[in-house]
């Protein structure tokens, strides 16, 4: 190679080196500056700010874009709404429906990825419902509040119109129990639900239902507008086993027998006079209590009017454990009732003064089963088929 080629291919050479040398630098412009700023964060919030007629059932959302969450609050006057955000933090949502006809606050922060902040508000009205629903606890639930109830306890909640959104109304149903066990919502109509365990509550606890109502859309058109709270204090495991084939029952609490009493059930002539065997639970009790017979008149073959004390109701078909009215015999030798569970005197009075309602009261021994919707007797119903009856499983 000629000296004249060698000197062009060094200096080629040392061109490439020199280019790539200012490539690296960053080049014309480059001036050695930093990364690019992130993009500024977003807030959105639904229901957006003025919204007069906003839906209840909707909630409130709120909603971060180019950054993360970082406080939401939402009010109603003083009251606070509750909420959660998603695990990425940049979707946050009301836990519970909102009340009608009411007017909210909402403000909410977010920041991006260089720390920024991004504020956003929004001020909106609920709207008035056309109709409304509204929840209540059975009366015999709701006359025991603030006193014991029994382990096989159901929560049983009435509705003053027809329900046709069951789902929704079911979601706005939380029971918190201190010693939780697994539980489902049956519906048995439109205008009733009903909260059984798949086993007794365990004892001595408290167990709390809140109906968050207000805001829920049970029906076109139609709301609820307040919430409902009660408490029930579980009380000790009082389980009664009564065998009409010995005709004696056994008491026992928290697991130790603590009675056992000779006893007369249904006389079983007929299907209405056998006490029908199954799971039950105590309802009400009354002393006295006033038993006719049934779809008779004064003066037919087996009518009767009668004055009977220390009664505790069972079922919805007429029986009762009670203080035998006669008949003394029969107690723990046969079965002689209209198909009630008598009981010698200082034993009926022990059990009325000492049961709760929901205390289990199990009867065996005769032709006649208890039907699961007899009363209370939501027992009867196998756990498996009971959840079926929920909107949500």
């Amino acid at each position: 190679m000629s000296k004249r080629s060698r000197f062009f291919g060094l200096l080629l050479a040392a061109g490439l080196t020199l280019s790539a040398c200012q490539s690296d630098s960053g080049g014309p412009g480059g001036g050695g500056g930093g990364s690019a700023k992130a993009p500024p964060a977003k807030v959105t919030i639904t229901p957006a700010s003025d919204t007069k007629k906003a839906r209840p059932d909707s909630g409130v959302t709120v909603k971060a874009v180019d950054g993360k969450l970082d406080t939401v609050s939402v009010k109603a006057g003083s009251k606070t709404v509750v909420g959660e955000f998603n695990a990425a933090r940049t979707e946050w949502k009301s836990t519970w429906t909102l009340s009608p006809n009411t007017s909210y606050e909402v403000s909410a922060s977010a920041k991006n990825a260089d720390g920024v902040a991004a504020q956003a508000g929004s001020k909106f009205k609920t709207l008035k419902p056309d109709e409304t629903v509204t929840a209540s606890l059975d009366w015999i639930l709701e006359g025991n509040q603030g006193k014991k109830y029994g382990v096989g306890t159901p929560i049983i909640l009435n509705f003053d119109r027809e329900v046709r959104n069951k789902d929704q109304v079911e979601r706005a149903l939380e029971v918190k129990a201190e010693k939780p066990v697994e539980g489902a919502w049956r519906w048995i109509g439109n205008q009733q639900v009903v909260y059984r365990t798949k086993s007794y509550w365990p004892a001595h606890q408290k167990v709390t239902l809140v109906a968050h109502m207000a805001g829920v859309r049970a029906a076109k058109g139609v709301y609820g507008t307040k919430d409902l709270t009660r408490t029930f204090k579980i009380g000790a495991s009082r389980i009664s086993t009564v065998n009409l084939k010995k005709h004696k029952m056994t008491v026992k609490v928290d697991g130790k027998k603590v009675r056992t009493v000779p006893v007369s059930g249904g006389n079983g002539t007929t299907l209405e006079y056998t006490t029908t065997s199954g799971i039950h639970l105590a309802m009400e009790k009354n002393n006295p209590t006033r038993m006719i017979s049934p779809g008779r008149k004064k003066g037919d073959p087996g009518y009767y009017d009668l004055l009977i004390n220390y009664a505790v109701r069972i079922s919805n078909s007429g029986e009762y454990l009670h203080q035998t009215a006669g008949e003394y015999y029969c107690l723990g030798r046969a079965n002689c009732s209209h198909g009630c569970v008598r009981q010698p005197a200082k034993d009926a009075v022990w059990f009325y003064r000492t049961v709760q309602p929901g205390d289990v009261v199990i009867v065996t021994g005769t032709r006649r089963d208890l039907p699961w919707d007899n009363g209370w007797s939501f027992w009867e119903m196998p756990w498996n088929k009971w959840k079926k009856g929920s909107e949500l499983d």
